[in-house]
């Protein structure tokens, strides 16, 4: 397979795309990350969820240390070309580093950001490693 489907993104000025992580079945969010031209090839080519972290300035692979893969069911492109949409079964549960089903557990009420998703695992538990 050629990667000239990578020519078609509109990658940002550091070579980046966000990607938004889908829950298979539920259509629930799990979790935004970046990806660069290497991380979207090797995502398609291994059928998990392989990131650029920006932080650490290297790939990614999600669950490499939680064990919390990602496995990839379908990938769309934005009608702009430049948001990456991944359908993923996440195995655990957990996608969120604090041990959440997903990133996004904070509801904004009353003008504070409130967590209302529970903790499924302690993270201590989950990066003891």
């Amino acid at each position: 397979m050629s990667n000239n489907w990578l020519d078609e993104i509109k990658w940002d000025e550091n070579g980046l795309v966000p990607a938004i992580a889908q829950e298979t079945g539920t259509g629930k969010i799990l979790m935004m990350a970046w990806m660069n031209r290497e991380a979207l090839a090797l995502t398609v080519r291994e059928g998990r969820a392989i990131y650029w972290s920006r932080s650490r300035n290297k790939l990614w692979r999600k669950g490499e240390e939680s064990g919390h893969v990602q496995q990839v069911k379908d990938i769309r492109l934005d009608c702009d070309n430049d948001v990456i949409l991944l359908e993923v079964e996440q195995l655990g549960g957990i996608a969120c580093h604090t041990g959440r089903h997903n990133c996004f557990y904070k509801q904004l009420k009353d003008g504070q950001w409130v967590a209302v998703e529970p903790v499924i695992r302690n993270p201590d538990d989950i990066y003891s490693k």
